[in-house]
């Protein structure tokens, strides 16, 4: 059975954008919850997060970014950035835990404590742009953790693949030209933020590294796992990653309340799979996954429960 890491800090519950936001600390309090129910919680090794370095952050970010966001950060009420995304007095420290702990999660699997990590973060990170925030984004945590490996450890190949509903614009933008990262991503469409057209490939000497699989409403379980075996299985052959990163959305449930998806929890579990057979096979079974989206609280809970229990199974 493989080790599985599984960060948290209670600061990720400070982080709040109002009453009635989907983005709620209520989600990493049903995933906790649902674990325990299942007797998950007691098979996962427990890390704590270190505060993200601005270093790393800034390998992403601009720094003129972030010094907004330290001016905007609010001593109480809210700091609204733009519709949907807003600043409470707890959330700057919670965006640079949720980077800083794919950072603990990145220096654990290569240590070799753990094989994959899970990582129950707020806010989530990957429409966060490099010059500012986006759709419950702050910071670009799987990217930032993606250029961590390369210059931190040395590896030169990274893959990310981001099964949220909702297309990580911020991730594509940050390696759109860059041939070590390949990026791929599931997605519906016509939907927010509006990008990831099957067209959208890269550029320049980064083009054909980043995959995009738009998909209409509806699809579920069959589908995803026909699109993983046919469309990712074949890149990750070719372009054989050193590190397997996850931006692990959960908003393509069938009852999520933001998107028209049919996965379901099963389906999670299969995706996991075939990701983890191939990091095992190209990586040295090094994962790292976090959370992005999934606003439906048992179908974010039971989603994460499968998700760990395919790391665990390897």
């Amino acid at each position: 059975m493989r080790r599985v890491g599984y960060i948290f800090h209670p600061a990720f519950l400070e982080h709040e954008m109002g009453s009635g936001h989907p983005e709620s600390p209520e989600r990493l309090r049903a995933i906790r919850v649902g674990l325990e129910s299942s007797g998950t919680w007691s098979r996962l090794h427990h890390l704590t997060p270190r505060r993200a370095e601005r270093k790393w952050i800034e390998t992403i970010h601009q720094a003129s970014y972030l010094d907004s966001l330290e001016r905007q950060s609010p001593s109480r009420g809210y700091a609204y950035l733009d519709p949907d995304t807003s600043m409470s007095p707890g959330t700057l420290d919670a965006a640079y835990l949720a980077s800083g702990a794919a950072l603990t999660a990145v220096d654990a699997v290569m240590r070799g404590e753990v094989n994959h990590v899970f990582c129950a973060v707020r806010p989530p990170g990957h429409h966060a742009e490099a010059d500012h925030a986006k759709g419950f984004c702050f910071f670009n945590s799987v990217a930032i953790a993606a250029r961590y490996i390369q210059q931190q450890y040395g590896l030169q190949r990274v893959m990310i693949v981001d099964w949220d509903v909702h297309h990580g614009n911020g991730t594509q933008h940050s390696f759109y030209d860059d041939p070590s990262v390949l990026f791929f991503s599931t997605h519906q469409v016509p939907y927010y933020p509006g990008t990831g057209r099957a067209t959208e490939t890269g550029e320049g000497k980064g083009r054909g590294t980043t995959i995009n699989v738009p998909l209409p409403g509806g699809q579920g379980d069959d589908e995803y796992r026909e699109i993983f075996q046919k469309v990712l299985v074949p890149a990750v052959e070719t372009f054989r990653p050193e590190f397997v990163l996850i931006s692990a959305g959960f908003d393509a449930h069938k009852d999520d309340p933001l998107a028209s998806m049919n996965l379901t929890d099963e389906g999670y579990g299969e995706l996991t799979k075939i990701v983890a057979d191939l990091a095992n096979q190209f990586a040295g079974g090094r994962i790292v996954s976090c959370l992005e989206g999934g606003y439906h609280l048992r179908a974010l809970a039971g989603s994460v429960d499968r998700h760990l229990q395919m790391f665990m199974a390897g």
